[in-house]
């Protein structure tokens, strides 16, 4: 009986749902009773993140490979979602590339699948209002998250503002970690299918993609430090275009997460180490559904999530 993953499920639960009591501004502290408040929010973000890690379960015992059962990560009250997520582990390796794309496709479609509608379910359930809110936090938009709003709610006004349901929210996450796990870095899933797709080059992929975390990480610093250099050599009134043009392209903001992530696939390692039959090519189907699988990554990517 696999206790530790029942138990870890349970404790994983209680922190979603306090998460997401919290969210709908009641202290499950003080009010305990009232701890189903965040049901909406803890059920559908645990049905994503079960829906991902058993993706890559049953596709792992398809291939004979022994894998544990998944196991789920609670987080202290004060963490936003409750949850640091979950991953399963493999004791066998991975014999060839073909088995490779699958384990490493399988959980972040499986996951999207249960993401879309719980996002669609939720977009229809979020508001639309016209004045600043002052509470709550403010997400960023990937291509995929506007695309869903923009089906749900057209076309909305630059004074519109999105008050985003809690299932509406656990949706957004999923997207978020579909993106993370979908990074062609290391052992994560987008490294498996990147090595599937190309092979050792998957390492210098992995080398750029470290590179743009970190600027993602820092770009508000660089577009200031760019345009105090032009006004200190050049002037602001001889470059004036360029100098108005810098925060478009480069953005106003960055999320310091980014670096964070960067450091952690460095302690990690970024390359991912070759299959035991590595000469093994891919067949034409896995070959479009890992280039499916890196569509979604482009689609679900944010570069300022918070």
């Amino acid at each position: 009986m696999p206790f530790l993953h029942i138990i870890l499920f349970l404790l994983t639960l209680l922190s979603t749902l306090i998460a997401g009591t919290w969210q709908r501004g009641i202290n499950p502290l003080e009010n305990p009773w009232l701890i189903w408040k965040g049901i909406p929010f803890s059920f559908t973000l645990l049905l994503i993140l079960v829906a991902h890690e058993f993706g890559h379960y049953f596709i792992s015992r398809k291939h004979h490979i022994d894998v544990t059962l998944p196991y789920f990560i609670p987080a202290p009250p004060g963490f936003g979602i409750g949850t640091f997520g979950a991953f399963i582990k493999m004791r066998s390796p991975i014999m060839d590339r073909r088995i490779l794309l699958d384990v490493g496709a399988a959980g972040p479609l499986a996951g999207m699948c249960v993401s879309i509608p719980v996002l669609l379910v939720g977009l229809c359930l979020s508001e639309i209002k016209y004045e600043t809110v002052e509470t709550g936090v403010s997400i960023g938009s990937s291509i995929f998250f506007y695309i869903m709003c923009w089906i749900v709610h057209g076309s909305m006004p630059d004074n519109a503002y999105l008050i985003l349901h809690p299932i509406a929210f656990s949706g957004w996450i999923g997207l978020f970690v579909t993106c993370l796990n979908l990074l062609p870095v290391g052992q994560l899933d987008g490294g498996h299918v990147a090595y599937a797709i190309i092979g050792p080059k998957q390492r210098i992929v992995a080398k750029i993609v470290i590179v743009i975390l970190i600027i993602l990480g820092i770009k508000d610093w660089i577009g200031w430090l760019i345009r105090t250099g032009i006004l200190l050599i050049m002037g602001i009134n001889h470059l004036s275009v360029i100098y108005d043009w810098i925060p478009l392209i480069l953005g106003d903001k960055s999320w310091i997460g980014w670096i964070i992530w960067a450091g952690i696939l460095l302690i990690m390692g970024i390359n991912h180490p070759p299959v035991t039959y590595d000469w093994i090519p891919l067949d034409r189907k896995r070959k479009v559904i890992g280039w499916i699988t890196i569509s979604v990554f482009v689609m679900t990517f944010t570069p300022v999530p918070f």
